[in-house]
């Protein structure tokens, strides 16, 4: 057998709880040296209609968006539209003083002390939140729980709030200003940042629960609040259908869809420093901050660590029907993606184990 074969039948095996017909499933790049060395996918993207997942399906990306929004927000600093040590309320001036002292760098880190908005939802909300709304949560606090850059809290609203810079600073909207900066440039034609009504999700992958199992996993942050919406549900199936939360719609800390096929694009581009200077994706990959777990700082947008020696950058996402994970291996220019459109799992730890094989 050959190489790639006995590599392949490797990655299979530990992506078996994947890999039958009828389960919500995923895909699987690696890239090394810019060049594709494995790619493949496992199980359906819509249970409902039998679709099968390929490395061209569109997976919701959860907190993963955010290194593409904290490189938005590099891109602008190199045009001199803002400067990642401005005061955020240079641009959101409808957040109060307590928020003074806060800059774009605090909350690029995790470090602003702002709450994180799933926690202050108003209970009879029905209706998706937007990055704005978000803007208008944190505006009716009093005050932030530390002092800004004294302490790392993961702040989904921190990106939410980096989203609406974007947009004022460039004067575009946020899911605009990564199609014309990003996603255009680099060829990945159906990566969106989806606003419904706006936007759509082509060869889209929708995200399931198992019947029974808890589903309250919104972001990576703390005390995450569940508003999942079942919105389909297979008869006879141990599967039902929960894409959707109050939460889905903001953009900034998770609002972006992709595939494996786009994203080799984007993995390329950090290499290559084709959208990003130098200088900046230094920045980006930067252990500004510890984050309380042993040995991982936070960067912009990536977490930086070592895996049996090697430095690592990488994220996950985690959102309601969706886990996910990129790893880099930037030493071994080695980078391994595993998408999946289900509720549980550890693909952070398989992209791991995958990095492994290569």
């Amino acid at each position: 057998m050959q190489r790639g074969s006995v590599l392949e039948s490797k990655v299979d095996a530990l992506m078996h709880d994947y890999d039958t017909p009828k389960v919500p499933g995923a895909s699987v790049i690696v890239v090394l040296n810019g060049a594709i060395a494995f790619r493949k996918s496992y199980g359906r993207a819509d249970l409902e209609e039998r679709v099968t997942a390929t490395p061209a399906t569109n997976y919701r990306l959860a907190s993963m968006t955010k290194q593409f929004t904290a490189a938005s927000i590099l891109l602008l600093a190199e045009r001199g539209a803002l400067s990642i040590d401005d005061p955020v309320r240079r641009f959101l001036p409808e957040l109060p003083p307590y928020a003074d002292a806060i800059t774009i760098r605090h909350l690029l880190t995790h470090t602003s002390g702002l709450v994180d908005y799933e926690d202050v939802i108003p209970a009879r909300t029905t209706k998706q939140l937007h990055d704005f709304d978000v803007l208008e949560l944190v505006a009716h606090q009093r005050a932030t729980l530390f002092p800004p850059g004294t302490k790392y809290q993961y702040s989904n609203s921190g990106y939410a709030l980096l989203a609406m810079i974007v947009q004022r600073a460039s004067g575009k909207t946020f899911a605009q200003f990564l199609e014309d900066n990003i996603f255009s440039p680099l060829g990945m034609n159906t990566t969106v940042a989806f606003e419904e009504g706006i936007s759509g999700v082509a060869n889209r992958a929708f995200g399931y629960s198992r019947r029974g199992a808890a589903t309250s996993n919104e972001g990576e942050g703390p005390s995450p609040s569940l508003h999942a919406a079942v919105i389909g549900n297979t008869t006879g199936s141990p599967w039902i259908r929960t894409d959707q939360s109050l939460t889905s719609a903001v953009l900034g800390d998770g609002g972006i869809y992709s595939s494996v096929d786009d994203l080799i694009l984007w993995l390329r581009s950090l290499d290559e420093a084709t959208i990003l200077k130098p200088s900046s994706l230094a920045l980006a990959f930067k252990p500004w901050v510890e984050t309380g777990t042993p040995g991982v700082r936070y960067g912009f947008g990536w977490r930086i660590d070592e895996h049996r020696g090697k430095r690592t950058t990488w994220h996950t996402g985690e959102t309601i029907g969706f886990r996910n994970a990129v790893v880099r291996f930037p030493d071994q220019h080695l980078a391994v993606v595993v998408l999946t459109n289900r509720n549980e799992g550890d693909p952070h730890r398989l992209a791991l184990e995958i990095g492994d094989l290569w």
